[in-house]
């Protein structure tokens, strides 16, 4: 697709006829009255079948997992059961809007566990932001599950709320926002970088953002040594001592910025080669992107408006845009990390999920999409290509083999 045609598409699908989403989603979750149901494997239709499935025979399975607690994994769904958790106090782009209101994404998410890799998930909305309530209760009924998929709970609570349940769990404990985010803008970043020619090791990043995802972004991006990452906030660059950054926003200070550079985004932008954006609407102008290094590679990710829209970065001279939308190209969509991440972990078992297993998970998603086939539109897959989950396994499991 050349730049005339991409054009042509972004105007398209930005100004052309699309239906009411706002009444068709209404419409349809009414309907639905919840995506999920609960189907029962056991057949119970005689006293017989009732009394293995139920007492007195359920008492054996009982018997052998007090005796070995692993045998929860043979005996019950935990090996295929994951919690996915939220307080509701950073849901999607809507902010703070509470654990009720959050149910519907929360059920989203565990549709989707099930409809890309096979995994039952149960939506869970605790009725409380206090950390400390959160994860006494997340631990308290982590032994029904095999994996915890954290959802939408907001910065810098989610980072001590994570680390606290990794350290006090036994099974994996993941923050999607977080991680899931920063593999595939990873993955999109790796792609991008062979289509235009960049050479990894001298590169300019900035992120614009330093919340959860953003950080976790930088974090990921420094595992693959592209180059220096600056990562901008409300208040202007995350630099090491900046009286404005948080305990979160200062150890990350520490790792990325390496000149100590200070200004605004539109400062820290010029004469980049990377422009991620997980921060606000229409805060980048076409001016900014030209101010970028030849070539720039731009994933702009706020959602449901992204910081620029795509055809006005493309107009700019943006080699390469991403944003988190469906209905543009290379949408960064963490439905591309968790189903396979999660499957690979639970097949073998991981209590962890773990920095080498994250990077791999990226360059497998990278490395599904070949050489020959990148486009400046194609640098992720897309979020229905089976090969997807299929290779984050692989890449899990040969992980999960090294460290054994």
């Amino acid at each position: 697709m050349n730049i005339h045609s991409m054009k042509i598409y972004f105007v398209q699908r930005r100004f052309g006829s699309k239906m009411n989403r706002k009444e068709q989603a209404l419409k349809m979750h009414a309907e639905w009255r919840g995506k999920l149901s609960i189907e029962s494997k056991a057949k119970i239709t005689n006293r017989e079948e009732l009394a293995i499935a139920y007492t007195p025979g359920v008492a054996e399975p009982c018997l052998e997992i007090a005796r070995d607690e692993n045998l929860a994994y043979e005996y019950t769904g935990k090996g295929n059961l994951v919690a996915v958790i939220t307080d509701g106090s950073a849901v999607l782009g809507l902010g703070n809007i509470g654990p009720s209101a959050g149910m519907p994404v929360m059920e989203g998410k565990c549709a989707l566990f099930k409809t890309f890799a096979d995994i039952d998930a149960i939506p869970i909305c605790i009725n409380s932001n206090d950390e400390d309530v959160i994860v006494d209760t997340i631990y308290n009924i982590s032994k029904s599950f095999g994996g915890i998929n954290l959802e939408d709970i907001s910065a810098p609570r989610c980072f001590n709320i994570e680390r606290r349940l990794k350290e006090r769990c036994d099974i994996p404990v993941f923050h999607d926002d977080q991680h899931g985010t920063a593999i595939v803008t990873s993955a999109g970043i790796l792609n991008a970088l062979r289509f235009t020619g960049k050479k990894p090791g001298n590169l300019k990043i900035v992120i614009s953002g330093a919340g959860s995802a953003g950080i976790a972004i930088a974090r990921m991006l420094l595992r693959f040594n592209f180059g220096d990452i600056i990562l901008c906030g409300s208040k202007g660059a995350i630099y090491d001592g900046a009286p404005y950054n948080n305990s979160e926003q200062e150890q990350i200070a520490k790792l990325t910025n390496q000149n100590n550079i200070k200004g605004k985004l539109d400062e820290l932008i010029k004469n980049a080669d990377v422009l991620i954006g997980v921060s606000k609407p229409g805060i980048v102008s076409k001016e900014m992107i030209a101010s970028m290094a030849e070539d720039p590679i731009v994933f702009v990710m706020s959602n449901p408006v992204p910081e620029i829209m795509p055809d006005e970065a493309i107009e700019a001279g943006a080699a390469v845009v991403g944003t988190g939308r469906s209905d543009f190209p290379n949408q960064v969509n963490n439905v591309l990390a968790f189903p396979g991440i999660f499957r690979g972990a639970l097949d073998c078992r991981v209590s962890q999920i773990t920095e080498e297993m994250k990077e791999a998970a990226a360059r497998a998603i990278a490395n599904v999409i070949k050489e020959e086939d990148l486009r400046a539109d194609y640098v992720l897959p897309d979020v229905f290509d089976k090969r997807v989950v299929e290779q984050i396994v692989n890449a899990i499991k040969a992980c999960s083999v090294k460290m054994q």
